[in-house]
């Protein structure tokens, strides 16, 4: 590897030679590539000494002024993609991935009860009756395109040395992770949907502040639910979906062995039974803060919320528009593109565009629940 890089260093020497390069242009490709060298073997540039001996420079910094050219691309995929990692509403437990072909609707559907029970036939040559089927829900979503636009100068780019455009990348990581963690808490706190939960009385919603015996009240709620034929169904409560006024609350209900809310030496049933969920999207002025119940979809099998995405987009896409300068003079003669740095022609800008799909079910009367039999509300509005 080090006999390829003295390679490299002559031939990249013998070419910047050729075209005129002037002394300094030299001495700067030879010490990058000493520099390299150097890194192979476990050595770094010390800063007072100038010597390779200090841990603290990384190989991946090192950028010469004919590197400029990738600066852009590289620094928003190596920036905007940690940016999108992180996580503010840990969402993902509570909705069931789905994928569209295309930006067309798609169907789906839904089972809602399943088969009578059997009857009895008597001692001998009975013959049964004939059994109903309950037909299914037809559900339809579709993806929705998300986008946004950001410009920047190409002389602020290169004044900061890139610095300004690294914070700004991370930013927009987190922009659009932050939109669809949005999304995501619209889902189930729209009005259309916590008014179907409303209306659909005790099993599903209730009004009173987060406590011990609310969230037991929650857990029963889930316990006595049933299909479309009266049949009693597996939903269970696994997941607390809480405003993030309410860290602290659910904290002590968690970590309590008596039930903290009252005097009694009754014990706290419920720790350990769900898991909470912080949604900082979630809007409520305390002492009123909502909170929300759900079942876990990979195990019972209902499932509350769907986020649906477009097949071969799972995430963020990042576009950089390409310049519409050409160089007139240059070494590769007139009409030689010139780096994206240079932006466009008018005004220097450099202009990136960061876009999703994402989507999911739409009703009128049921909101974004893809199944209401999953979810749980209290608007925490009675002490």
């Amino acid at each position: 590897m080090r006999r390829t890089l003295r390679f490299l260093r002559d031939i990249r020497s013998a070419q910047l030679e050729h075209a005129g390069a002037p002394e300094q242009r030299l001495s700067e490709a030879s010490d990058m590539f000493r520099f390299i060298d150097s890194q192979l073997s476990g050595l770094s540039l010390d800063g007072a000494t100038g010597e390779f001996n200090e841990p603290a420079t990384q190989i991946q910094e090192a950028m010469m002024s004919a590197d400029f050219t990738y600066a852009i691309q590289e620094f928003v995929q190596r920036e905007m993609v940690p940016g999108y990692e992180v996580k503010q509403f840990d969402f993902e437990p509570l909705v069931k991935p789905d994928t569209a072909p295309n930006y067309l609707p798609v169907n789906r559907y839904q089972k809602r009860a399943g088969l009578e029970d059997l009857e009895y036939l008597g001692p001998e040559k009975g013959e049964p009756r004939p059994g109903s089927v309950v037909d299914a829900t037809k559900r339809q979503y579709q993806v929705y395109s998300w986008g946004k636009q950001f410009d920047f100068s190409m002389k602020a780019l290169v004044n900061d040395d890139l610095g300004y455009f690294q914070n700004q990348a991370e930013d927009m990581g987190r922009a659009a992770r932050r939109t669809l963690e949005k999304y995501v808490s619209r889902m189930y706190t729209n009005a259309t949907s916590t008014a179907r939960l409303t209306g659909l009385g005790v099993l599903y919603s209730q009004n009173g502040r987060l406590t011990t015996s609310r969230i037991s009240e929650a857990r029963m709620a889930f316990n006595q639910r049933t299909d479309a034929r009266g049949e009693a169904i597996t939903a269970s409560l696994a997941y607390i979906v809480h405003h993030s006024g309410l860290v602290d609350t659910v904290k002590q209900i968690q970590a309590s062995q008596l039930v903290s809310e009252t005097a009694t030496n009754a014990a706290n049933i419920v720790k350990g039974t769900f898991n909470a969920i912080e949604d900082p999207h979630m809007a409520g002025t305390s002492p009123n803060l909502p909170w929300y119940g759900f079942t876990r979809w990979q195990d019972s099998g209902i499932v509350p919320l769907v986020l649906l995405r477009r097949q071969g987009m799972p995430g963020p896409l990042i576009l950089r528009k390409k310049s519409d300068i050409e160089a007139v003079t240059s070494l590769l003669g007139a009409g030689a593109n010139v780096p994206p740095i240079m932006g466009d022609f008018a005004t220097g800008n450099v202009v990136i565009k960061v876009v999703d799909e994402w989507g999911t079910y739409i009703d009128g009367t049921e909101g974004n629940l893809f199944d209401y039999r999953g979810a749980y509300y209290s608007s925490g509005t009675a002490p």
